[in-house]
């Protein structure tokens, strides 16, 4: 490790709190938790909690030699793309498609809804190109620039800021890409996105969507990184990408930070139960404003076909599963049942219980329940930042809600009751969801540990395991800010792919090894760019195979000039049938596209040292006492502060384990 010469902060910025850990020159670990959103003590949440605890002044700047690095993830991105406060986007593409990406693939994700809702396009504005290469490369329309510039040149005099270029076949014949780019340029448009760099993959739909998604976006997250960089002056700044590698932020792109947080929970998953021994997690990150569930058996899990926000993207991006049931999300009675999300009140309002005149969230319901003790609970809340929980005002509204609930069904309730029913609903589609990541892809969830992080992780863990017949919990002691953490322990990674179409022969794996060599030498200079040499480099190949006549793609280890056709076509009949069940003999493989992963090496945080003491010393003995329901049933419960716990304890019953995290 080298030599650390002043802060390094890691920070997940969520939506609803932003999680910081900081490393102080002395190799120490602090941790510090805020809302992401408080206008009226401060404009962002990241300097606001540097700042905090380097000491300074709220509007203070920060002292250029004090801090060394800040490793950041954001929901920027995420939440331009669910509120649609992108760039304003032109999509330039081949005369005669301009509807395309909106024809899509007719999809019906609702098949019975007589009423089809499209999803809403981030382009604003359609400009054709006349041009157009046949999939062999020959030129059937040589592209005329001139007719083109006018367009353009009206685009940009109506306010649009970015373009996104997707041509036919430009993934493979990216010649008329090329030159329509520096006409772009030429024009001052501030973002260029074309497709045979941002997705150079087969498909004008999934190539053209994910360059529509990286040119709305990116303007969007260049304007924070680059706010945030500059109130850092000479420290260096890095990003979490979705793919669960870091880069540098002056390389990040939009497409590649839509999961940024949740990514870092993944990899903080992921690395502290691994040093804890455990090779196959699930990982169970609950926060304020949802639950991301994740798998693991040996490597990470990326999708490279995805839906987020409505939007389709194809980007590698860390497989997560995620639902509406978070510490925010909203409760209701519709009159028959308990509703548990998709809306959530966020960071403001935010819960009854943070005295902000929020709604009732399932927070409250655990508040209710007696799952969350205030007087154990940071004091955050009301109007001045400095309160504790608001149990008044949520007694006062579960009470309100078990009389409606009384007159709609004619069955009383106890408030705690109403609240212990909406808590099983949000379990359920918890335990649903990993159900989804595991079970039904032909996992074993009983044969894994549930690695449970996030700020309400801890509280639904054990009745989440229950519902999956999982017997081992992990709980790391900064699970409460796994996800900064995890970003903390996050490796630069550069990701390259690029099309192969042919069967599975040797031919194939010619063209492949070849493939690799280009995408290997791109791949350095970036990762050179992120500041990470190449003795601290190492690379994994890998095959996205098919069965002829099929459009479901397999990932396979691919060992370059190594492996060989049947090595490759075993691995992938082995994936097939541990996903599907079966085989398909007599149905040839081929090789879809190859992806490369170059992994830089960063110097990683110790691990938190555990308590040696022994239990010899003293007996071990609650905090407090106190109450909860859950299953319907009351347990007198002790509570007891996890710092006080030793290797080797007991505790027998139900208990309150305290975590003072943040």
């Amino acid at each position: 490790m080298t030599e650390q010469r002043g802060w390094q902060f890691w920070v997940d910025r969520g939506g609803t709190f932003t999680d910081i850990v900081a490393r102080p020159p002395d190799g120490s670990l602090v941790t510090c938790k805020l809302l992401s959103e408080d206008p009226g003590r401060y404009r962002d949440a990241v300097l606001a909690g540097i700042r905090r605890l380097l000491g300074v002044a709220p509007d203070a700047p920060i002292p250029a030699d004090a801090v060394e690095a800040v490793k950041l993830g954001t929901t920027v991105a995420t939440n331009a793309l669910l509120e649609r406060t992108g760039e304003r986007t032109v999509l330039a593409i081949t005369r005669g498609f301009g509807d395309a990406l909106r024809i899509a693939y007719q999809d019906r994700p609702a098949l019975f809804a007589r009423h089809i809702k499209l999803p809403e396009m981030l382009y604003q504005r359609v400009v054709e190109i006349d041009e157009r290469h046949a999939a062999d490369g020959r030129v059937l329309v040589p592209l005329d620039l001139a007719a083109c510039r006018p367009a353009l040149e009206a685009a940009r005099r109506d306010g649009f800021g970015a373009i996104a270029i997707v041509l036919m076949h430009g993934y493979r014949y990216p010649a008329h890409e090329a030159a329509l780019e520096a006409l772009a340029r030429e024009l001052g448009f501030g973002q260029v996105s074309v497709s045979h760099k941002v997705s150079p993959l087969m498909k004008l739909v999934g190539r053209g969507d994910t360059t529509v998604v990286d040119a709305y976006l990116s303007p969007i997250l260049r304007r924070y990184v680059d706010g945030v960089a500059a109130e850092l002056g000479t420290a260096r700044l890095l990003v979490m990408q979705s793919n669960g590698g870091l880069a540098d932020a002056a390389r990040i792109q939009g497409k590649d930070s839509i999961l940024s947080g949740p990514a870092g929970g993944v990899v903080g998953a992921v690395e502290t139960a691994r040093a804890a021994g455990y090779q196959k997690i699930i990982g169970f990150d609950m926060g304020g404003t949802s639950t991301d569930v994740s798998h693991f058996a040996g490597a990470y899990e990326r999708a490279f076909e995805t839906r987020v926000a409505g939007v389709r993207m194809r980007a590698p991006i860390m497989r997560i599963n995620t639902v509406a049931a978070g510490g925010g999300s909203m409760l209701r009675f519709d009159g028959r049942r308990f509703r548990v999300g998709p809306d959530s009140a966020g960071a403001n309002p935010g819960p009854a219980s943070y005295g902000r005149g929020g709604p009732l969230t399932v927070t409250d319901a655990n508040l209710m329940a007696g799952r969350l003790h205030p007087d154990f609970f940071p004091r955050l809340f009301g109007p001045g930042g400095d309160q504790p929980l608001d149990r008044a005002t949520v007694v006062a509204k579960f009470a309100a809600l078990a009389r409606e609930t009384a007159v709609a069904s004619g069955i009383v309730r106890t408030p705690e009751d109403i609240a212990d029913g909406f808590l099983r609903v949000a379990n359920e589609n918890m335990a649903n969801a990993i159900k989804e990541i595991s079970v039904q892809r032909g996992y074993d969830v009983t044969a894994y540990a549930l690695c449970a992080f996030g700020g309400a992780g801890g509280q639904h863990a054990c009745a989440v395991a229950d519902r999956l017949g999982m017997q081992t919990i992990f709980i790391h002691p900064l699970a409460g800010v796994l996800s900064a953490f995890g970003i903390g322990l996050a490796d630069c990674r550069v990701l390259r792919e690029a099309a192969i179409e042919r069967p599975l022969d040797t031919t194939a794996l010619a063209e492949t090894d070849a493939r690799i060599q280009v995408l290997g030498a791109d791949a350095a200079v970036e990762m050179a760019a992120n500041g990470v040499g190449s003795s601290r480099t190492t690379a994994r190949a890998t095959l996205h195979v098919r069965y002829e006549g099929t459009d479901t793609a397999l990932d396979v280890g691919y060992a370059p000039g190594r492996d060989d056709p049947a090595a490759v076509t075993a691995a992938f009949e082995a994936a097939h049938r541990q996903r599907y069940g079966f085989v398909v003999p007599d149905r040839r493989p081929v090789v879809e596209m190859v992806g490369l992963e170059l992994i830089g090496a960063m110097d990683r945080p110790a691990e938190p040292q555990a308590a040696t003491r022994s239990r010899t010393e003293a007996a071990l003995a609650p905090r407090a006492r106190t109450e909860f329901v859950s299953a319907g049933q009351r347990h007198p419960a002790p509570v007891f502060h996890r710092d006080d716990l030793c290797a080797g304890d007991v505790i027998d019953g139900a208990a309150m384990i305290i975590e003072p995290t943040g």
